[in-house]
């Protein structure tokens, strides 16, 4: 008698409502976990550098077009890299005339120490590449900018 259902009480879910549920739960969890991540690399000094570095670069402003639109990486891609002491980028970006990747590699020294452009390049689709930064000289004193 005690473990006897009553008119009322909570009935479980169909299968396939579950399923259902479960479903739609997971892919907004994953939705919002790379949303989150995109986030993260955007707000880097790695990203902010290399995208100002493109900003203030004519000849490539010129190539791609005046409304510059930098999207979203491609999370899945090997290419794309960060770790404590490096990080390597390619990320799409587009405008009005062109579109392309820009291909950023910096490093810092440390944890806790600031991030520094190494080298930073557009690839349009065309294949045609456009230095935009690269860090000259042994110990990174001469900064060139291309």
């Amino acid at each position: 008698m005690m473990w006897q259902k009553y008119a009322g009480s909570r009935r479980s879910m169909p299968l396939g409502a579950r399923i259902l549920f479960h479903s739609v739960f997971c892919a907004g969890g994953f939705a919002i976990v790379y949303y989150l991540v995109q986030k993260f690399h955007s707000r880097g000094l790695y990203y902010k550098l290399a995208v100002e570095q493109l900003q203030s670069h004519p000849e490539a402003q010129e190539a791609l077009g005046p409304p510059l639109n930098i999207h979203y990486l491609k999370l899945i891609d090997r290419e794309n890299f960060v770790d404590i002491a490096d990080a390597k980028l390619k990320i799409p970006v587009s405008g009005s005339k062109s579109e392309g990747l820009l291909y950023i590699h910096s490093s810092r020294g440390g944890p806790f120490q600031r991030w520094h452009l190494d080298e930073v390049f557009l690839e349009l689709k065309d294949g045609q590449q456009i230095p935009v930064f690269k860090l000259s000289g042994e110990n990174g004193d001469e900064v060139k900018k291309e």
